[in-house]
């Protein structure tokens, strides 16, 4: 099925949201948590999977929803509608600071492969799947496990990536050696697959990880430089400890900053 063809416009700097213009019958998909607003005639419904399968009867539509159950998503996901004679506009928001990109399916062979928790919105007609894959390395070690996202149609789609975005194109046996978790996705070309860091140092003292990610073209890499786990991993750190005490800068400092705070000594 052709997907329905869309217009937007993409605002903000750090933290973005993407404002979709419908025609009339023009519809989106979106993920639950990532609707900012709309204007008035825009109907919205909740469905099973992505609407991909809605004609294909009982079993196509628990087909479409069990993919999203095996990645870790919701069963459901949301259709927002066009149905008036004039244009119309909804709006999706990032869910933390970085960039909204726009992926045309047409352009990268009708599928491009992603994180199971970048996606963020694309034209009704986009399959949003799943991706197994068929190497333990990067099965075992690669940070999103056996499954990807899988992205699949001739429409638009919107994934989100963390802090500052790196587009890199990598000619054919050209190799690239990437963070596991500052990928965003690629084409469905790239080769990818893990590999061990090695070194007795750098595995106890690296601070890196015991692996990387390999990717080799041809084809286009979608690179973030602020990994959610790895915002939410500063995040923690900084949260105060269940005794009551927190850690500062120095030890001066940090009770220092206690006392300005109200926590006291």
């Amino acid at each position: 099925m052709n997907a329905h063809e869309i217009d937007y416009e993409i605002y903000g700097e750090e933290m973005q949201y993407v404002e979709i213009e419908l025609d009339p019958q023009e519809a989106v998909i979106a993920e639950a948590g990532g609707f900012m607003m709309m204007d008035e005639g825009i109907e919205m419904n909740t469905i099973f999977g992505d609407g991909s399968q809605q004609d294909s009867g009982v079993l196509g539509k628990l087909f479409s929803a069990g993919k999203r159950l095996i990645t870790g998503e919701s069963l459901f996901m949301t259709v927002f509608l066009n149905n008036l004679t004039g244009k119309r506009k909804v709006s999706f928001a990032s869910p933390y600071p970085g960039k909204i990109i726009p992926i045309d399916l047409s352009e990268h062979g009708n599928r491009f492969i992603c994180q199971k928790d970048a996606f963020l919105c694309a034209a009704k007609g986009v399959s949003v799947g799943i991706e197994f894959s068929r190497k333990l390395g990067r099965g075992f070690f690669g940070g999103e496990g056996f499954i990807m996202q899988k992205l699949e149609g001739d429409g638009l789609a919107f994934v989100h990536a963390g802090g500052t975005l790196a587009h890199k194109v990598l000619a054919p046996g050209e190799v690239m050696k990437v963070d596991t978790g500052c990928i965003v996705g690629f084409s469905q070309n790239i080769d990818y697959n893990i590999e061990f860091v090695g070194g007795i140092k750098n595995t106890l003292f690296g601070g890196e990880g015991l692996f990387f990610a390999t990717l080799k073209g041809p084809g286009t890499v979608f690179i973030q430089s602020l990994p959610f786990s790895r915002l939410a991993s500063r995040v923690f750190a900084a949260v105060p400890h269940a005794g009551g005490s927190r850690k500062g800068e120095g030890s001066i400092l940090g009770g220092l900053g206690n006392i300005l705070d109200g926590d006291g000594i």
